[in-house]
């Protein structure tokens, strides 16, 4: 069962925490963790992209000159994708780039990703974020001093407004709940930094 310190937001040690097994400490697979990153990254595509093809573009009615005769390659419109202001050949269209994994393959990938952040040290559980006030300072702060990296993803228990908005304005460091943390948040952040209440909601909701 991996053992982990617990700091509060000065960076002091005041404890430890026992964390699961099934959650915090199986061996990493990094075929899922692909394919949850790769999935998530899909999924974020808007798909809008649209250009025009030959039948699309304007102009183009009257052939350029006679098929024969004139030393010229044949050609039936100055539409072609050949042609300057020509048509796109298979020109993109909008489309959905969305697809779902089963739901096991994407827990696996999360407590893979948790298991590999905890195995590699790059774990932080914070006692308890108290914010009464939205300040960035106080935030820079505390991250600071726990040792945060440059990329660092804070999971919060509840919706903190004070937290989440002092976070936010902080470059590199982004925050979510236990309910929106996802694979590539996890490996994208250099530190996870969890706080205590959040940990025991992960087990209870993953275990």
């Amino acid at each position: 069962m991996p053992n982990i310190a617990v700091v509060d937001m000065t960076g002091k040690s005041v404890g430890t925490m026992d964390l699961s097994d099934a959650i915090f400490g199986i061996a990493p697979n990094a075929v899922v963790m692909h394919m949850a990153v790769v999935n998530y990254l899909a999924n974020q595509r808007q798909g809008t992209q649209s250009t025009l093809t030959r039948t699309e573009v304007s102009g183009g009615g009257k052939k350029p000159w006679r098929q024969k005769g004139t030393g010229h390659a044949r050609q039936g419109s100055t539409r072609a994708p050949q042609w300057r202001h020509g048509g796109i050949v298979h020109a993109p269209k909008p489309r959905d780039y969305s697809y779902s994994l089963n739901k096991k393959v994407r827990r696996l990938a999360l407590k893979s990703a948790l298991s590999d952040k905890v195995a590699t040290g790059n774990m932080i559980v914070l006692d308890e974020l108290n914010m009464t006030e939205y300040k960035t300072k106080t935030m820079v702060e505390c991250l600071k001093a726990i040792g945060a990296g440059k990329k660092t993803l804070v999971v919060l228990a509840d919706n903190n407004a004070f937290a989440v908005k002092s976070i936010a304005n902080i470059a590199g460091a982004k925050s979510a709940q236990v309910n929106t943390i996802n694979t590539y948040d996890i490996i994208n952040a250099d530190t996870l930094v969890v706080v205590k209440a959040a940990v025991e909601k992960i087990e209870e909701v993953y275990a």
